[in-house]
């Protein structure tokens, strides 16, 4: 068991319950999946390229990727109905854990001039949104072999029903989220 799923069933929950008086332990908010994005941008013409990105990707989560493909052709953007545009994986359980885990404790300190999550990238639903400029802060990915370094965004879905209880949760995770100062 992960040290996250750990803090949140001996600390997280207790707290969220005593904070917003939550009667019932299923109640409470909790993460349901976290998703990984890469926009290809220009490189959707090069395909070893793609390839690269989607097995750093794969490295990153564990789980194996897939590609987004254009839904119409859009003739100012260069692009083609089918052709990949971008690249996901959706982490749910065990693996969701792991990567929220190493995410905190390790990517977003190895991030530069990184001072914390601003309280604006988690929505009214509780969503926590977070843009990344190089995918190399993950220690899995080693900066030496990593020929392409490309950006991506990582979404945190919760159970929440309001902003509040999103902060709360991500918070009581350890998520280091800003105060509003």
């Amino acid at each position: 068991m992960t040290q996250l799923i750990e803090q949140y069933r001996k600390h997280a929950i207790p707290a969220l319950q005593k904070e917003f008086k939550i009667a019932n332990i299923m109640a409470t908010p909790k993460l349901t999946k976290a998703v990984i994005n890469v926009g290809v941008g220009k490189l959707f013409k090069e395909d070893k390229i793609l390839e690269r990105i989607a097995k750093d990707v794969a490295t990153l989560s564990g789980q194996k990727p897939t590609f987004r493909m254009a839904k119409k052709s859009i003739a100012s953007f260069k692009i083609r109905q089918g052709v990949p545009v971008g690249i996901t994986v959706t982490l749910r359980g065990t693996r969701m854990y792991d990567f929220a885990d190493r995410f905190i404790n390790i990517a977003l300190p190895r991030s530069k001039d990184f001072r914390g999550i601003p309280v604006s990238n988690i929505d009214a639903s509780g969503n926590l949104n977070i843009g990344l400029k190089e995918s190399s802060i993950f220690p899995e990915l080693n900066y030496e072999n990593v020929k392409d370094i490309f950006s991506l965004q990582v979404t945190f879905a919760t159970t929440a029903r309001t902003h509040a209880e999103g902060v709360a949760l991500f918070k009581s995770l350890g998520f280091p989220i800003k105060s509003n100062v």
